[in-house]
């Protein structure tokens, strides 16, 4: 008979995971201070920046944020990108929260397809289609157009959501459901009025990751919007990145437009993180 070996002492079965939580701890203190020293930046001269770039500006050139606003015309731009980004959400969450729904709980011989099919809809690359949307949206006149990128968004962002809100409804219990078709609910009102309320956390992390994924997405833009009058905010921000090159060093400007773009999704992901996390880790429930 083979002897018992002893289990291994507490400290040694702990050690992987506080190796873990400090490559963790060391990330999220790089982050912070990447995120300060651009914030430094954006309120020091263009020679300071590079004479001290990790000292304290000797004075607070807060003049840079108001002339990166009104130089990039990021007013105007942000209007564009938070309808853009509103509409690109409510869309995708409207046509992704019912195929989701019944995708998860009809119990059906294309269900499976169905929800492998929008799977590999993940491991497609935006490259690959840029050029036939391109052709389609110029043949519909959509071209130059917010219509014509929210309904790009859209698409492109259907496959993660169908996938992720499947896995949250199929993690909900079942006895309502049953509960409710003998009270003589249709499937309709079931999902209406019983699942998409217990599926709000899920939808409010889809929403979230939908509008962090958007706020500044550049590429599709870029393609898709080539008018100067219908720039979203990262194009903006590149417009301005084209000046500082050809006109002048303005890098304190360069830094604070930066921080223009960057801190709206700093402060929506600090207020709204938690549900972020709750709403993934009740997805993975089944």
């Amino acid at each position: 008979m083979a002897p018992v070996s002893a289990p291994a002492p507490v400290s040694a079965r702990l050690r992987p995971r506080h190796a873990g939580f400090a490559v963790v701890w060391l990330l999220v203190a790089f982050d912070i201070l990447v995120l300060l020293w651009m914030l430094l930046s954006s309120l020091k001269t263009a020679k300071e920046i590079f004479a001290g770039p990790f000292s304290l500006p000797a004075t607070w050139q807060f003049d840079n944020w108001a002339r990166a606003w009104q130089v990039s015309e990021f007013g105007p731009a942000i209007v564009r990108t938070v309808v853009v980004v509103a509409a690109t959400a409510a869309g995708t969450v409207a046509i992704a929260a019912p195929a989701a729904y019944a995708l998860s709980r009809f119990r059906t011989r294309s269900a499976s397809p169905l929800t492998s099919f929008f799977a590999l809809g993940l491991g497609i690359p935006v490259q690959a289609i840029m050029l036939p949307l391109f052709v389609v949206l110029s043949q519909a006149g959509l071209v130059d157009s917010l219509t014509g990128l929210i309904i790009v968004y859209i698409a492109t962002s259907i496959p993660f959501a169908v996938f992720f809100l499947t896995a949250f409804f199929r993690s909900l219990p079942g006895d309502l459901e049953e509960a409710a078709a003998i009270d003589g609910a249709t499937p309709w009102r079931t999902f209406w009025q019983i699942m998409l309320p217990l599926a709000r956390s899920g939808i409010v992390t889809l929403l979230i990751l939908n509008v962090i994924q958007h706020w500044s997405e550049g590429l599709l833009s870029l393609i898709f919007l080539q008018d100067p009058a219908q720039q979203t905010l990262p194009l903006a921000l590149l417009g301005f990145l084209t000046r500082v090159q050809y006109s002048g060093a303005d890098w304190g400007g360069l830094f604070a437009a930066l921080g223009i773009v960057i801190l709206p999704l700093l402060v929506i992901y600090l207020w709204l993180g938690r549900r972020i996390i709750e709403g993934m880790t009740l997805g993975s429930g089944k």
